[in-house]
């Protein structure tokens, strides 16, 4: 489709490519698309109304909340649940399952996953955030349990994120290759920018946390000291806000890093709400996504709230981390 297409206009073609959909999906994307705009126009407003800062209180992980964690989970839960295409979601800021009630509102067929805001904690320093998202199918007529949404990335049928930086865009796929529409404010409309997204196969960025490097394993120190190599011409951007780094690296190639380590020995990721989308949209774009060991997207969670290492990026560039950690697992 012509750049400059809108998101409504495009869903609705791909949606004619499916003989037969009902437009549920197409719907439920909609209603996605609106909290996006809600979430988009308080990070930019963040410094002239006061909603900077943290809450006072922690979160299921045990982390601070910041302010805009809040509203910006409560404005996707808000947006979704009355639309009728959701039979429950699952937040990473919610430590268990919110179930839509079917006597208040109807009940659909998909289960939505979501980090409200990742990279909070930088919004006080205005670096780019973002909110990253799943969709799965319900599997059992929708009376849902958290045992539903414990299915492997492979299952998604839907993955993508909204990063709010310079501009806001929105990337995400469907199993038909990657697409980006960036906000026009004007009309308040997704604009299709970046069509069918590539990731170069070897990049030149490396993406790690090395103010960790104390507590890593020797397989994560051998492959940094290698990309650090005068040979190898590798450069370090981390910038601590995981859906910033990954556009980054999505659109010029190159591998982000957050490996277990001695202090976080099952990593510090989530994979139901952060790992897994990325990683679909990563393998659409011809990149890899792995703990080390195992390719992301074949993971089976045990747990809502499950976290990972993760390996992310363009093909050559995983793949060769993968050899130092199983060279050094074994």
């Amino acid at each position: 489709m012509p750049i400059g297409t809108t998101l409504t206009r495009f869903l609705h073609e791909e949606q004619r490519r499916f003989p037969g959909s009902s437009g549920d999906f197409t719907a439920l994307f909609s209603d996605l698309v609106i909290a996006a705009k809600i979430i988009s126009r308080e990070v930019n407003r963040a410094g002239l109304i006061d909603i900077l800062g943290a809450t006072g209180s922690t979160n299921t992980h045990g982390e601070e909340v910041q302010k805009l964690d809040e509203f910006a989970n409560e404005a996707v839960i808000r947006t979704m649940e009355h639309g009728g295409h959701l039979s429950g979601m699952a937040s990473e800021e919610m430590e268990e399952i919110l179930t839509v009630d079917g006597r208040k509102y109807p009940k659909g067929k998909y289960l939505l996953l979501f980090d409200p805001l990742d990279g909070s904690s930088n919004i006080d320093v205005n670096i780019s955030v973002g909110t990253i998202f799943s969709i799965l199918k319900c599997n059992n007529g929708c009376e849902i349990t958290t045992k539903d949404f414990l299915r492997s990335g492979a299952e998604q049928v839907c993955a993508g994120y909204i990063i709010y930086g310079s501009s806001t865009m929105l990337v995400y796929t469907t199993g038909h290759g990657v697409h980006g529409f960036t906000l026009d404010p004007g009309v308040g409309e997704f604009i299709l920018s970046h069509e069918n997204i590539r990731i170069p196969e070897k990049g030149k960025i490396y993406s790690i946390n090395e103010g960790n490097s104390r507590h890593w394993f020797p397989s994560t120190g051998e492959h940094i000291k290698r990309l650090k190599s005068s040979d190898r011409g590798y450069s370090a951007r981390y910038v601590g806000s995981l859906v910033a780094d990954f556009h980054r690296n999505l659109l010029k190639g190159g591998i982000f890093i957050y490996p277990a380590d001695k202090k976080a020995s099952k990593g510090k990721l989530r994979l139901l709400y952060e790992a897994n989308p990325l990683s679909f949209i990563v393998e659409q774009a011809g990149g890899m996504a792995s703990n080390g060991t195992k390719r992301i997207m074949e993971v089976v969670p045990e747990e809502l709230h499950q976290r990972t290492p993760l390996i992310i990026g363009s093909i050559e560039d995983v793949k060769e981390a993968e050899g130092y950690y199983k060279t050094y697992q074994a």
